[in-house]
């Protein structure tokens, strides 16, 4: 039987406008020297769920799939930036699944992978905004898995890692056709170095891409490693743990974890939720500039993993979830710079 720890990755966001300022309590007394503060924002408005993906296209956002512990979704929920509120779109033609991955290249969006209750999954299928239509594109080339990471980078797409039944390293890109006829295709690409893992996180700042941590046959995983498309090589950064003899490390404590989020506002991203020992809501904020980690305030919503999160206008926000038995449909937007609100 499929364990139900979701492993996603996605990345978006809510509007600027789809928060309103009720203030969070503080979610750990370490958290009151931490920098940042969290904001419920506009609740989504599909059923609660964990293991669902994301993505955006423009000044919108879209929450696609997911699951409970009993009921699997394949409905698509689009949020308008403007006018702060979700609409139901088309929904996904294959089947209802959970733990998939996504990513958008221009104007679509493509979602694949997963597992559906009783498969793993490699179809994949492209999501057109404009229609507000999908279709489906060449399958997955990899095996079927569930608990990939995707990202988009360049023009073209890329799934990587996850499980078939053994974890996984592998990596795969994905050219879209140059027509709408066209399925696409596929290519292999050099494998993430390290370990082999699943429900890792993964994010681009500036163009550039990066897995981090992750499961391996229960060991939690404490890597960064960026990829270069172009040389195809993958590059080992700083550990996320205090590891060397300098001063830099000193405080990383919490960073790894599996099947938590990132949202990257700026030259910056900021990991949050998600499992390690048991559930986190510890915040860390990435700068790729210097490979630095620095500790922020703790998510303040209920502790959850298989969130989603994206990013609009330079926003970011957490929302869904799933923490055991208990599936979460609200959503909080992180304000990086503002100090913590007590509402104690």
């Amino acid at each position: 039987m499929k364990q139900i720890h979701a492993y996603l990755m996605g990345a978006t966001m809510i509007t600027a406008s789809a928060i309103f300022s009720v203030g969070c309590s503080k979610s750990t007394d370490s958290d009151e020297d931490l920098i940042g503060n969290w904001k419920r924002a506009d609740d989504f408005e599909g059923n609660a769920r964990g293991e669902a993906v994301s993505f955006t296209i423009g000044d919108y956002a879209y929450v696609s799939t997911g699951s409970t512990i009993t009921e699997r979704f394949k409905d698509l929920w689009e949020y308008n930036l403007n006018r702060r509120y979700w609409t139901q779109m088309a929904e996904l033609p294959g089947n209802a699944r959970n733990s998939a991955v996504a990513f958008a290249i221009g104007t679509k969006g493509y979602v694949g992978t997963g597992y559906d209750g009783v498969s793993r999954l490699n179809d994949f299928w492209e999501y057109d905004q404009v229609a507000n239509a999908w279709s489906r594109k060449a399958d997955f080339a990899g095996t079927a898995r569930y608990d990939a990471v995707a990202f988009s980078v360049g023009g073209k797409g890329y799934i990587a890692c996850g499980y078939d039944g053994n974890y996984l390293k592998d990596v795969w890109e994905f050219t879209p056709g140059a027509s709408a006829g066209d399925a696409g295709s596929w290519i292999q690409k050099a494998s993430v170095g390290g370990s082999k893992r699943r429900a890792a996180q993964a994010f681009v700042v500036n163009g550039v891409a990066y897995i981090c941590s992750g499961n391996n046959n229960g060991e939690l995983l404490t890597d960064l490693w960026s990829f270069n498309p172009t040389a195809n090589e993958w590059t080992e950064k700083n550990k996320i743990y205090n590891y060397t003899d300098d001063t830099f490390d000193d405080d990383y404590s919490g960073i790894a974890r599996y099947n938590g989020t990132t949202v990257v506002m700026g030259n910056y991203v900021y990991l949050t939720t998600g499992y390690s020992s048991s559930l986190t809501s510890t915040t860390w904020r990435y700068d790729p500039a210097n490979d630095r980690w620095l500790q922020k305030t703790g998510f303040e919503g209920a502790a959850r993993e298989g969130a989603v999160s994206f990013t609009l206008n330079n926003r970011g926000f957490v929302l869904t979830g799933i923490s055991g038995s208990d599936v979460k449909d609200n959503a909080y937007e992180f304000l990086p710079d503002a100090e913590q609100v007590d509402n104690d």
